[in-house]
């Protein structure tokens, strides 16, 4: 008991420090008195409040975290936050008179913090600047996890930071370290990532857009979340300029930010041709864009090839990056085609980026493992081990790959013949748990990109809640909690 409550001490602390992110929304509220400025006060009160009263009423079970602690700080945060990123949106619509159920709410907050940008809410033309801010300023916070931020500027976490470090961060090269210090580690990202934000900012600025959609966009594109401050996305703008700086990064955002940090450490691009990702993935998302902008030329769904490449190309690197952009109803394509996306999406992006999926690294080491099966075959007596940058990749690595790939197939086809059983059709049903799993967004039917999952019911939606979960703290970091192991002292 005394663990949990020195757990609970700091999940206060991130909540204190969570509520801070509410500045924002809460000045743009009061700046244009667009009718939310009492729900982000009173939002920020009520939040700042909980973390408060936590954290002073297990101070004295303050101690340093053990390794395994870990796991349950990360999950308590990750459920605790957006309960608190509900706050405004319960109240707001509320006093508007709006219907907007706890579960929508929830789930409209989870969807942001983990990045997944999959949209409960309509009439997002109609909704005041500082909500649609709001939304956006979740996926940002979430791209690079929050509590790799408190690792970065909270000390009190100590030594146990290196174990929250590592169950919040994607990928299977958990140790990886950029400095000496997991503190210096996550400030180093933090800084790559500020500094690409603004960049991608003056982008959108440059291409067109208002201060307040290029501020929108630059955060659900550098936090691959998708989410749009219009109904219709990024067909709203129609705008070939917009779309060619989402895309590029969109496809910066995919690459792990490690990667990024070394590229700039060391000006020079060779970062990138090291990585054991970065080629793979590019590689990917060019030989996809073009596979698809044929197959919709030759399907006559766009009779000129520009405007097929224009298309497939952005649809690509937005579904296959797990950022849920669209410029277009890519529902109406040939099914096969967004079918065949949502499969990219779960293992396009590279691990460290702010991408949902299993991740490119684990594609790459799986198919380095088929390649020393099949040779140990030919070759009885050979030894061939997996290499990774010319380093022997660890065997217990290896096993955790093959674990991950065998929870991710299950979970998914679990949760699918769950949505089945509640009446969905086979299409939503499967594109549905697979777009949340992957933190990919928009879905299939009336999930789509030019829709909103606001079909769904109140139990389905916490399906769909739980599937955001796991996929963004890559299964095993919730699923060890459910094992009576993890509980014995």
């Amino acid at each position: 008991m005394k663990r949990l409550l020195a757990i609970a001490n700091v999940v206060g602390l991130t909540m204190m420090l969570f509520a801070s992110t509410m500045a924002l929304p809460t000045i743009m509220a009061l700046v244009n008195a667009d009718g939310a400025e009492d729900a982000f006060i009173d939002g920020f009160l009520i939040a700042l409040g909980i973390g408060a009263v936590l954290w002073v009423a297990t101070r004295r079970f303050r101690a340093e975290l053990r390794p395994r602690d870990g796991f349950p700080l990360v999950t308590l945060v990750w459920l605790g936050l957006p309960l608190l990123a509900s706050i405004p949106f319960l109240i707001y619509f509320d006093r508007a008179g709006i219907p907007l159920s706890f579960t929508d709410a929830y789930f409209e907050s989870m969807s942001g913090l983990t990045t997944t940008g999959a949209t409960i809410l309509t009439g997002l033309d109609d909704l005041p600047m500082s909500i649609n801010l709001w939304r956006a300023t979740l996926v940002w916070v979430g791209g690079m996890g929050i509590l790799v931020l408190a690792v970065a500027i909270l000390p009190l976490l100590g030594v146990g930071g290196h174990q929250v470090f590592r169950a919040e961060t994607p990928g299977p090269m958990k140790d990886d370290r950029l400095t000496p210090r997991i503190a210096s580690t996550a400030k180093a990202l933090y800084a790559v990532y500020v500094g690409l934000s603004l960049l991608c900012f003056l982008a959108y600025r440059a291409a067109g857009l208002s201060w307040f959609e290029a501020w929108c966009h630059m955060a659900t594109t550098m936090g691959l979340g998708g989410f749009s401050t219009k109904d219709e996305g990024f067909a709203y703008f129609d705008s070939l300029q917009v779309e060619i700086v989402a895309m590029v990064f969109m496809v910066i955002a995919g690459i792990n930010f490690a990667t990024h940090f070394t590229a700039w450490r060391y000006r020079s691009p060779m970062a990138y041709l090291r990585c054991p990702e970065a080629v793979p993935y590019l590689v990917a998302l060019a030989v996809t864009g073009l596979l698809v902008s044929l197959g919709l030329y030759v399907a006559g769904v766009y009779p000129e090839p520009w405007a097929a490449l224009r298309f497939g190309v952005f649809t690509t690197i937005s579904v296959a990056t797990t950022t849920g952009y669209a410029n277009t109803d890519y529902t109406l394509w040939p099914l096969g085609i967004p079918v065949f996306l949502l499969v990219l999406s779960g293992f396009a992006t590279s691990a460290g980026s702010t991408g949902g999926g299993i991740k490119m690294i684990r594609v790459v080491l799986l198919i380095k493992q088929v390649r020393a099966e099949l040779v140990t075959m030919l070759h009885p007596h050979a030894v061939s081990p997996v290499r990774i940058n010319g380093r022997v990749v660890d065997p217990r690595v290896l096993s955790s790959v093959a674990a991950f790939m065998m929870v991710y197939g299950a979970s998914i086809l679990i949760l699918t013949a769950i949505m089945l059983g509640t009446g969905l059709p086979p299409e939503e049903a499967f594109s549905a748990v697979l777009a949340t799993v992957n933190n990919t967004g928009p879905a299939l039917g009336r999930f789509g990109p030019m829709g909103s999952f606001s079909a769904l019911t109140d139990f389905q939606a916490w399906v769909c809640i739980f599937a955001m979960l796991i996929g963004r703290l890559e299964f095993f970091t919730v699923l060890i909690l459910l094992t009576p192991t993890f509980w014995r002292r």
